[in-house]
């Protein structure tokens, strides 16, 4: 490829993440000739592993649940193996200056009574207030205005009396949203709960969707995706401007400008602003930019000789209200030897946090893992981090928060066409959105919307290459 170069296709696809690359690879197998432009020198989006002496750092999404059935299948489809993760052993927590453990299928002993079953109240409440909330379309819900004008903080205040339950009902939020709870619309956590079909408590939805990781790690799935795509992904082009003209759409990146019938944008909605369109998309569109912006969260790694940690029946998993660091996890690849102690900083830690220097955050996040695990955490033979509101096109994690207002003012807007132009990505979802799972059925769904476009314009590929691409999706198979 010549550099700005012309290419005609069928269909563009924005973006080279799990919804992107489940997108064109649908569109592939049925025939469609499809070009991916990704802006990264990489493939896998949010998701994103680092290799340091052989043993695999998950920097961004790594795990999934036993009922994210799509993306299981996906991963077996491109030959990635699946793991457990590692849950063997007691819980760490750290409150009011107490280290305290307790075991995995137990209450934490928050020092405060009744604090636990306050909290696991408020828990049960939310999971009976999403039963009557439609997933896929929350702002149809008989009380969406009164739930959507309002932050999850607010709903916490008038639930929650006791400091240890505020604190942990928190602790759950910022593990899953990468946010606080006075950022968010309470609308769009039961939105989200709805969606993962998990009634019984924020942290039980965090445990159904961590059970397993992959071999590899999570970015070997969109590398194979890739690898099968071949020269039709194209790296290194991110795209600038999205042009729509009858009877096409032209989408010029850094690398090339494509021609084709329409495009798919997967990328997070806070970001669709930095692409222009010609026309200018519907003023409803700018809700989504403005309205959904990311969480915030930096992601650390230290690696150790081996799991010390397991040697006192602990597990490596910490909750703390005691940041920078607040949660972690144990890490260690299962066949390495080496020991993988993860932490992660989010909401308004990762923000004040990441104006620090790199080796302020360093040690005080190696001081947070010496409270929980001892003075042997203090020296690890590697440390590693990323902050990702500084990746360019990403500008946070995991992924978009609806503000209040979002989701009755515009929500419809977040996934519906404009013209040629398809939405995708995990905000997109109406199942397991805000995950890897997401991801993958939200793309798989743009494909199937312009398959469908395709066909009423009689533009689909004729049968012999629809014979061929049965042929290639029975061989993948």
């Amino acid at each position: 490829m010549t550099a700005k170069s012309t290419i005609r296709a069928d269909v563009v696809v924005v973006g080279a993440g799990f919804a992107g690359l489940a997108a064109a690879r649908k569109l592939d197998s049925a025939g469609i000739s499809v070009i991916v432009l990704e802006a990264r020198d990489r493939v896998g989006g949010r998701a994103c592993t680092e290799f340091v002496d052989g043993v695999p750092l998950e920097m961004g999404g790594q795990w999934i649940g036993g009922r994210q059935h799509r993306i299981r299948a996906l991963a077996e489809e491109v030959g990635v193996e699946m793991i457990s993760t590692h849950q063997d052993g007691q819980n760490v927590l750290y409150e009011g200056g107490t280290r305290s453990v307790y075991e995995q299928d137990r209450e934490p002993p928050l020092k405060e009574p009744g604090a636990y079953e306050e909290v696991s109240r408020a828990f049960g409440l939310l999971g009976d207030m999403a039963r009557k909330v439609p997933a896929g379309s929350p702002w149809t819900a008989e009380k969406a205005v009164e739930w959507d004008s309002q932050t999850l903080e607010d709903w916490e205040l008038r639930h929650l009396e006791k400091k240890g339950a505020r604190f942990y009902f928190d602790l759950a939020v910022e593990s899953l949203y990468a946010c606080e709870p006075r950022d968010v619309s309470l609308l769009g956590v039961l939105s989200d709960i709805a969606a993962t079909g998990s009634f019984e408590g924020l942290f039980e939805i965090e445990a159904s969707a961590e059970e397993y990781g992959f071999v590899g790690g999570a970015q070997e799935v969109p590398v194979r995706m890739a690898r099968e795509l071949g020269e039709k992904v194209v790296l290194d082009a991110p795209v600038r401007r999205i042009v729509q003209r009858d009877p096409g759409v032209s989408v010029y990146s850094d690398r090339c400008t494509v021609e084709a019938e329409a495009v798919v944008v997967t990328t997070p909605p806070a970001l669709r602003k930095d692409i222009a369109y010609d026309p200018a998309l519907p003023l409803a569109y700018d809700a989504s930019s403005s309205q959904m912006p990311m969480g915030s969260v930096i992601k650390c790694h230290a690696v150790y000789d081996t799991p010390f940690w397991r040697e006192d029946g602990l597990n490596g998993r910490a909750e703390s209200d005691t940041g920078p660091c607040k949660v972690t996890v144990d890490n260690s690849p299962p066949d390495n030897g080496a020991g993988v102690l993860t932490g992660f900083i989010l909401g308004n830690d990762a923000r004040e946090w990441g104006k620090r220097s790199s080796g302020g955050r360093r040690g005080a996040v190696l001081d947070c893992f010496v409270r929980y695990f001892g003075e042997a955490a203090r020296y690890p033979r590697y440390y590693t981090e990323l902050d990702w509101s500084l990746e360019t096109y990403s500008r946070g994690g995991y992924s978009g928060l609806a503000v209040p207002g979002f989701l009755t003012g515009n929500g419809a807007d977040l996934i519906s066409p404009s013209g040629r132009i398809y939405w995708a990505g995990t905000e997109t979802a109406t199942e397991w959105n805000g995950y890897m799972e997401g991801a993958v059925r939200s793309g798989e769904s743009a494909s199937r919307e312009i398959l469908a476009r395709l066909e009423e314009d009689g533009k689909r590929p004729g049968e012999e290459a629809l014979r061929r691409a049965r042929v290639m999706q029975r061989v993948r198979d």
